[in-house]
């Protein structure tokens, strides 16, 4: 019996991973169940899995947390270190999918107990790819990529030298605004940029996908995760959602990854892994799709893709930059203080101004020196955010 923890269980992607496991209950034993304000769905699953302990992010839920686990053998607990604890118990295998930077020192520890990670939570690597490489490598550790591209150029690459490799193509839907007019953009609300044309996705997410800097992030994270250099990575619009990604390789061959936009395939895929094992997902009738499009993406449209490479060309420390601009901004437009398309103005200006003003782009990569970097660049993003409502 596989002992395994869920990190972000009450979120799409946890709820997924919960839908497989329940699935086969006999080969799994659940470890930790961790979420954050969804107390009811936390406690359901906690019981129906009979997980160990249920750990809630937020302290002021922790009597709520219990009072719904009364009558179960689940522990509870509360708090950003109660989460990190709950990851280093050991298992075997772990979903890191907790949204956000919150989602590394949890990733981290669940490593350093030699776990499989499968790791769905993006800002890890972008934040930190060469520490949670290291980490994995210091520990005997390994990490499987659960974002449906980077599952998608994982299985492609079974079998194959990573040195043959000429270029890796990501698709994109294009999100909500993918056909609308760019003078547009500006006027666009938080309801319409949180409506997906083809993915069930949290909020977050879903803007994140609106405004491609969910695809800025899977950028950097090939490039971490897989090694290639930033002028081998591309994007491309691809509105069905079908191709999740391409490997072109030095004889110019292309192998496509083909799927239904379904998170159970990547999140299958990495809990059986090694192996295949049959899934409840759709079987794709090609003549019945009868065809699949695709289109450059337009940097004027999505400026968050042209910020990508530039943090893939600086390296360094700013891709945690990024990653906390980009939070801080999104929190500002989901508040209202700033527009849709202010969001990458505010990422421009911040990595324009933080590793030169605090000269971290070239810092070691610590937990530590992440953690402060993350600061600063959120520290400077609510000013950004701050003088543009002002």
């Amino acid at each position: 019996m596989r002992r395994i923890s869920i990190l972000g269980a009450t979120g799409s992607i946890g709820q997924n991973t919960i839908d497989l496991i329940a699935r086969a209950p006999g080969d799994y034993e659940v470890v930790a169940l961790t979420g954050a304000g969804n107390i009811s769905q936390l406690a359901a699953d906690a019981r129906r899995l009979n997980a160990q302990i249920a750990v809630t992010a937020h302290e002021h839920l922790l009597d709520d947390l219990r009072a719904a686990l009364t009558g179960s053998e689940t522990e509870a607990a509360a708090g950003t270190a109660a989460i990190t604890e709950a990851a280093a118990r050991p298992a075997d295998w772990v979903m890191s999918a907790i949204v956000g930077a919150a989602g590394l020192e949890p990733g981290l520890a669940a490593l350093q107990q030699g776990s499989t990670l499968a790791l769905a939570n993006k800002e890890s690597l972008v934040c930190a790819g060469q520490l949670m490489l290291a980490t994995a490598r210091a520990h005997n550790a390994r990490i499987l990529p659960v974002d449906s591209e980077h599952s998608a150029v994982f299985q492609a690459l079974v079998g194959e030298d990573i040195s043959a490799v000429e270029r890796v193509i990501i698709t994109a839907s294009g999100g909500a605004f993918r056909d609308w007019p760019v003078e547009k953009l500006a006027t666009a609300t938080l309801a319409q940029a949180s409506s997906h044309p083809n993915w069930d996705m949290g909020q977050r997410i879903t803007i994140d996908s609106a405004s491609m800097f969910n695809k800025a992030m899977e950028l950097i994270e090939t490039k971490e995760f897989f090694g290639v250099r930033p002028d081998q990575i591309e994007a491309v619009v691809h509105p069905e959602s079908m191709i999740h990604a391409l490997v072109g390789f030095r004889d110019g061959a292309l192998m496509a990854h083909v799927g239904p936009p379904d998170m159970r395939h990547a999140i299958g895929y990495a809990l059986h892994w090694p192996e295949r094992r049959s899934l409840p997902v759709e079987r794709l009738d090609l003549a019945a799709i009868g065809q699949l499009s695709f289109r450059a993406p337009c940097e004027t449209r999505w400026p968050a893709l042209r910020l990508a490479r530039e943090v893939m060309e600086a390296g360094g420390l700013s891709g945690a930059v990024f990653n906390a601009a980009k939070e801080t901004a999104l929190d500002g437009f989901i508040a209202g203080d700033i527009g849709f398309t202010q969001m990458s103005d505010v990422v421009e200006e911040v990595l324009s101004r933080v590793p030169a003003a605090a000269g971290q782009n070239d810092a070691a990569f610590t937990l530590d020196n992440v953690a402060e970097t993350d600061h600063l660049a959120r520290q400077e993003a609510r000013s950004v955010i701050n003088r543009k409502a002002g």
